[in-house]
């Protein structure tokens, strides 16, 4: 009731007139069943403006530490994410990671949309960095379609550090449904994983218009912040590879990463 009342009479109006959101391809939402809403994650209002612009409930992996706070603030901040269908998703990897994917599964075989991002955190820059394979993980096992998502101008909105939103217009556009019914029987196949990662993230570059980067966005955070990445992201610079405007390579051509992704890779705010 709580997700209702502020979704169509207090913030979804608001929203729409300070705003004013353009839309493109709100139709390939399917009307009833189960998707998975793919999307670049430029704003922490990301999480705020796309499920509004949504007809159906989206529910969305935040990350658990939205949920832990203490004081005043990270009271309100944990119920406002519970009353919103925000659900906690643990980072730390192993077993934690694998039964917050569950939570995942579980609202996408009730018929639910779940709504990730496949880059794992914010992008530091606006520009588009590597996919996690937990959205071809998620999109595999539970065999629905996937829809690419692409967040226009939202980092002006509200750029990371700041708290105040600015007020000006955001796009939204919501691309054709991808379907990967030619891997069904292959979800445990890293290399399948990756491809389907790999055509998620060519959709998303595409729609987006972002720079694309092959490098995963946490480590380029922690570059920035003049952290040792050593070994917090050793395995994943392994996989990384360069730097590349070209974007990633559609799923049929992807190349396969080495080693498994087992750092709890579902995409979270």
């Amino acid at each position: 009731m709580f997700y209702w009342v502020m979704k169509r009479i207090f913030l979804g109006p608001i929203v729409k007139l300070l705003f004013r959101p353009w839309i493109k391809g709100l139709d390939n939402i399917p009307h009833d069943g189960a998707a998975i809403l793919a999307s670049n994650h430029l704003s922490f209002s990301d999480s705020i403006f796309m499920p509004l612009m949504v007809p159906r409930p989206v529910v969305f992996l935040a990350k658990s530490e939205y949920f832990t706070g203490t004081g005043l603030k990270g009271r309100l901040t944990a119920l406002f994410f519970r009353l919103t269908n925000q659900l906690p998703m643990d980072r730390s990897g192993g077993a934690a990671s694998e039964l917050s994917l569950q939570a995942g599964r579980d609202i996408l075989t009730g018929g639910g949309l779940l709504g990730i991002y496949p880059e794992g955190t914010r992008s530091p820059d606006a520009r588009l960095y590597r996919g996690k394979v937990g959205v071809a993980k998620l999109a595999l096992q539970t065999r629905v379609p996937v829809v690419p998502v692409a967040m226009i101008g939202t980092e002006k909105v509200q750029p990371i550090g700041k708290r105040l939103p600015n007020i000006r217009r955001i796009g939204i556009i919501f691309g054709q449904p991808l379907d990967f019914s030619r891997y069904y029987g292959q979800e445990e196949d890293y290399a399948v994983q990756r491809a389907v990662t790999d055509e998620v993230m060519y959709e998303l570059m595409r729609l987006s218009g972002q720079e694309y980067v092959d490098e995963y966005a946490a480590v380029v955070k922690q570059r920035l912040a003049g952290q040792s990445t050593t070994a917090v992201s050793a395995k994943e610079q392994t996989r990384g590879g360069t730097d590349s405007a070209a974007g990633p390579v559609p799923a049929d051509g992807a190349p396969a990463d080495s080693l498994p992704d087992d750092d709890g890779d579902t995409p979270v705010p």
